[in-house]
């Protein structure tokens, strides 16, 4: 994990402590992140918030990042802090919670909660990022303009799988879920995610990410002839454990020849089946990315040996 460097189409700028309004960039010309390493930072959380309302033009704000320490779990801040603001960030389009890298904490300990009042406050929100899934839930109701969410997680729990899936999200065009492990709070099944295969609720959905996840062989199977597979422009089973089972569901199901894209990084893919599904796909136009491909590794606790990407 490394901190974002973009966000939203602007590039990211930390505010910094005991900073001159004056030499501040403009406010909708930045994705301003908030974030104070807590070894090198005299100012708290709270006082860093605070002069960042009192120095920034918050009407104009486009995309905040928050980082260490919000959202490591002893930060003094929460949602409500920021949904108290929303009658002032009413150019407000995106948020990134939780931008920490490896050194700060693991993925897998990064805490959330409910996002529903989050949303509620910020109607117009067009993209949403995540980092961490340890308590996250997300309404079913959905939201009106979001069109990015992205979910990156070590153990993305069930319930809020779950709930993504079933959400009434009608703009949404790009939706990316890190599965991750059920030994750090994952567990999803192809079954939690039936509403999101079926093409329920997200009519404009032209990115799919299935990734990080020890099922990868199971979503290339229920993709193969998902309803919601023709709608989109790309499709990503990355950063998880598809074998040469799951390719060949994908070879034997329905067209992907409409495809712009076909991710497929990180994979433990035989190199014949790699050649299999380069021959039926690129000749139509769709780039299929099979870098990293990995060994199985013997591990006393698992006879598969495959892993994931990112677990802890």
């Amino acid at each position: 994990m490394h901190h974002v460097e973009h966000f939203h189409g602007l590039p990211a700028y930390t505010f910094p402590q005991y900073a001159d309004p004056a030499a501040l960039p403009p406010a909708d010309a930045v994705a301003w992140r908030l974030h104070r390493d807590p070894y090198d930072t005299e100012e708290d959380a709270d006082v860093c918030w605070k002069r960042f309302t009192e120095s920034v033009e918050l009407s104009k704000v486009r995309a905040i990042i928050f980082g260490q320490p919000w959202y490591d779990g002893d930060g003094g801040l929460s949602d409500d802090d920021l949904i108290g603001l929303a009658p002032r960030l009413t150019g407000l389009e995106a948020l990134f919670l939780g931008d920490l890298e490896d050194e700060q904490a693991m993925i897998s300990t990064i805490s959330h909660g409910d996002l529903a009042p989050l949303l509620a406050a910020f109607p117009g929100l067009r993209e949403l990022a995540v980092r961490g899934g340890d308590g996250l839930d997300f309404p079913v109701s959905g939201h009106q303009n979001l069109r990015v969410l992205r979910v990156e997680s070590g153990g993305l729990p069930p319930s809020a799988a779950e709930h993504i899936a079933a959400a009434q999200l009608p703009s949404l065009e790009h939706l990316e879920l890190w599965l991750g492990d059920e030994n750090y709070g994952g567990g999803v099944t192809v079954e939690h995610l039936a509403p999101l295969l079926a093409g329920d609720g997200k009519p404009a959905l032209r990115h799919l990410g299935l990734q990080n996840s020890f099922i990868q062989d199971e979503l290339a199977a229920a993709l193969a002839a998902a309803p919601v597979v023709p709608r989109l422009t790309s499709l990503s089973l990355a950063m998880g454990t598809l074998s040469d089972e799951g390719v060949e569901a994908l070879l034997q199901g329905q067209p992907l020849t409409h495809l712009r894209e076909l991710d497929l990084s990180f994979h433990f893919v035989s190199d014949e089946m790699m050649l299999r599904i380069w021959t039926a796909l690129e000749p139509a136009g769709v780039r299929v990315d099979m870098t990293a491909k990995h060994q199985r590794q013997a591990d006393e606790w698992d006879e598969d040996g495959r892993y994931i990407a990112a677990s802890e």
